[in-house]
C-alpha cells in the first residue's frame, strides 16, 4: 500500500496523463507532461508497481551510478501533483509512464483508485500519432471523448473507432464505463520526420490543453524549440528535391482542406489564447463530474470492469486478482475511423494517419488510439 497522506486536499484536480511507446510519436505527448511537471516543479506521490505491469525484456531497467553507488531505475507509471497559482487556483494531477506491457485492465484500476481518491474530476490523456501532415503548418490537434455530453458540452469530436487500440484508448474507455468524464487529446506529427523530440507537437498539445482548461501554461523555451526544428527540418528538405515536392504537395492539400476553417473558430481560438497570456487570466475550462466509488456510475449505470471496489480510505488501491483475461499485450497496427490496419511499427511507436484527427489514416509507422 502506497498511503496518501502526504498529499494535500486539491483544488478542482484535474488528471493529465501520457504514456510512451505507441501513442507517443515523436515523444510529443510524454515530453508535455514532462514539461508540465518541470516546469510546475511536480512532486511524485505515488508509482504503479514495475513487475505487475512491465515486461523487463522488452522495457528494460537502466542502472547508474550516484555519488559512487550503483542504483537501478525501473519502467514504471508515476503519478504527481502540481498547484497553479492565480485568480483561480487549481491543482493538476499528472501521470506519465511507458505503455504497460501487460495486465491492462489492472492497471487502468489502479490509475482510476488515485483518481477517485484525489476527487478528480476529468481526466486528460496525450497522444501523438503519425500522419500525413506537413512540418511547415500548424500541427493538427484533435480532441475525442466517448461521452456524447462532454462533446456536446466542450467542442469534442465523439469518438467512432473501431479497430486495435492502445493504453490510451483503454484508459479513456476505463474512465467512461466509470463515470469519469475523460477527453484524448491527438497531435499528428509528420511520418517523414518522426524521430524525437519534436517540439512542435507537444507546444500545440500544451496549446490545445490551455483552451481545453482554461489555464495559462508556461512554455519557457519551447516555442524557440520549436521554431529551430521547423528551421532544422527545412534544411533537410531543401536537400532532396523529392521531399521538397512531396511537402509541398502536402500543403497544398491541407490548406484547400481548411481553407473554411482559417477565417473561423481557429483565428477565435488563437485570439483567446493570446488575451489570456496577455492579462494572465484562466479561461473557461468546462470540466464536469468526479470520480465516484463504489459499482455503478456517477449517472447510475454499471461501471464494468474498470471501477475498483472501495476501501474508505486515502489509500493506494488494493490490486485487482490476476487473470489470464487481463494479460494483454501491447500489439502493432493503425488504428482508422475505416477500420484498416497498417503494420511495419517504428521505433518511437504511434498511431499512424493521413488524417489530422485521432484513429485515422493511412501514414506509415504502426498506432493506437
Amino acid at each position: 500500500m502506497i498511503e496518501l497522506e502526504g498529499v494535500p486536499e486539491l483544488i478542482d484536480p484535474v488528471m493529465v496523463a501520457a504514456f510512451e511507446g505507441w501513442n507517443d510519436a515523436g515523444d510529443a505527448a510524454s515530453t508535455a507532461v514532462a514539461h508540465l511537471d518541470r516546469e510546475w516543479k511536480g512532486e511524485v506521490f505515488a508509482a504503479l508497481d514495475a513487475e505487475d505491469y512491465y515486461d523487463f525484456q522488452v522495457n528494460r531497467p537502466n542502472v547508474f551510478v550516484e555519488g559512487g553507488v550503483r542504483k537501478i531505475t525501473w519502467p514504471t507509471t508515476r503519478l504527481s501533483v502540481v498547484r497553479i497559482t492565480g485568480p483561480k487556483p487549481r491543482d493538476l494531477v499528472l501521470v506519465r509512464g511507458m505503455e504497460p506491457s501487460m495486465r491492462w485492465r489492472s492497471f487502468c484500476n489502479e490509475i482510476l483508485g488515485f483518481a477517485h481518491e484525489l476527487g478528480v474530476e476529468m481526466v486528460v490523456i496525450l497522444g501523438a500519432l503519425l500522419g500525413d501532415t506537413p512540418h511547415t503548418r500548424p500541427v493538427p490537434v484533435s480532441g475525442v471523448t466517448s461521452d456524447p455530453d462532454l462533446a456536446r458540452t466542450m467542442d469534442l469530436e465523439e469518438t467512432r473507432y473501431e479497430g486495435p487500440t492502445g493504453i490510451v484508448g483503454i484508459l479513456q474507455e476505463a474512465c467512461t464505463h466509470a463515470g469519469v468524464p475523460a477527453v484524448s487529446l491527438w497531435a499528428a506529427v509528420p511520418h517523414y520526420v518522426s524521430q524525437p523530440p519534436n517540439p512542435k507537437a507537444t507546444l500545440a498539445l500544451l496549446n490545445r490543453l490551455e483552451d481545453l482548461l482554461g489555464l495559462r501554461i508556461p512554455l519557457g523555451e519551447l516555442p524557440e524549440d520549436a521554431r529551430a526544428w521547423q528551421v532544422g527540418v527545412d534544411q533537410l528538405a531543401a536537400e532532396d528535391s523529392e521531399v521538397a515536392e512531396y511537402v509541398q504537395s502536402l500543403e497544398e492539400a491541407r490548406d484547400t482542406a481548411e481553407l473554411p476553417e482559417a477565417s473561423g473558430e481557429a483565428i477565435a481560438r488563437e485570439f483567446e489564447r493570446y488575451l489570456r497570456r496577455r492579462d494572465g487570466q484562466p479561461g473557461p475550462g468546462q470540466p464536469g463530474g468526479h470520480a465516484t466509488e463504489g459499482g455503478s456510475t456517477a449517472d447510475g449505470r454499471e461501471s464494468g470492469p474498470f471501477l475498483r471496489d472501495g476501501s474508505g480510505g486515502r489509500s493506494r488501491p488494493s490490486k485487482p486478482a490476476r487473470s489470464d483475461a487481463d494479460d494483454t499485450g501491447s500489439g502493432t497496427g493503425t488504428e482508422s475511423d475505416s477500420g484498416t490496419d497498417a503494420g511495419a511499427g517504428t521505433d518511437s511507436g504511434s498511431e499512424s494517419a493521413s488524417d489530422p484527427g485521432p484513429e485515422s489514416g493511412t501514414g506509415t509507422g504502426a498506432g493506437d488510439e
